[in-house]
């Protein structure tokens, strides 16, 4: 198993801590969120490390579905910069959301998702010319959320020969079972628990979501992408590791 834990669990302290913090606890990988306070980073410092990366694209102020070109384009242009330093690092992949659907967009639904494609393939075909593989992430159950159906999700990614990362906490929001999360398109895991009533991001275990079964049912299908350990904080993702290292 290729595991990780992203640097969501360190956004309130300097990355060289979340990164010696996550090279100590003996992970292979680590997932850079890449925006604030995160924003610039130096591909060589992260060469410093014993580490293999994956990158989190900016999803704050960030709408690849916006019906506004200027904000949409300015959306590309910040997830592209992820891509880049993705080519530059060698990273695994580039995970980006699919973008929102704000309340006076609703009566747009059709365009709204329309627009998303156009940028999902439009970042897919960005990759695929560096070399990177860029996966989109399926959404929680939150107002303006789109692309929380992962069949939907799977089949405009199929069509357009790209990977789905699936979140599994994202996923267990919106109501689907763990027979029901595995999709031949994924490619890249977020691992983290909840109870089905919110996106906690709680440590693995700590919530209902039956890891082992999602989990196991991947390792039998020959998965070979990283489980990456999102959560909130550092003692999290020592107890999620533990989770992992106990069960599989």
């Amino acid at each position: 198993m290729k595991i990780g834990a992203s640097t969501l669990a360190g956004l309130h302290e300097n990355l060289e801590d979340i990164l010696d913090f996550i090279e100590n606890l003996g992970l292979e990988y680590a997932e850079l969120v890449h925006q604030f306070p995160y924003e610039n980073i130096d591909a060589d410092f992260l060469q410093s490390y014993n580490l293999k990366y994956s990158i989190h694209s900016p999803f704050m102020d960030v709408n690849i579905a916006s019906l506004q070109e200027k904000s949409r384009s300015n959306s590309i242009e910040q997830i592209k910069n992820s891509i880049d330093l993705a080519n530059k690092i060698d990273a695994e992949c580039v995970v980006v959301h699919p973008g929102l659907m704000p309340f006076l967009a609703r009566p747009f639904e059709y365009k709204v998702y329309e627009v998303a494609n156009s940028s999902i393939k439009e970042l897919g075909d960005y990759g695929k010319d560096l070399g990177v593989n860029v996966s989109i992430e399926n959404m929680p159950t939150f107002e303006g959320m789109i692309y929380k159906d992962m069949k939907k999700l799977d089949e405009i990614l199929r069509e357009y020969e790209m990977s789905m990362t699936l979140d599994i906490g994202h996923a267990n929001h919106v109501g689907y079972s763990a027979d029901e999360m595995y999709f031949d398109s994924i490619k890249h895991i977020h691992a983290h628990d909840n109870y089905g009533d919110d996106d906690s991001h709680l440590a693995l275990g700590e919530g209902s979501i039956d890891l082992k079964r999602i989990i196991n049912t991947f390792e039998s299908k020959n998965y070979d992408g990283i489980y990456i350990i999102e959560v909130n904080d550092k003692d999290s993702i020592k107890k999620s590791y533990e989770f992992i290292k106990k069960n599989f």
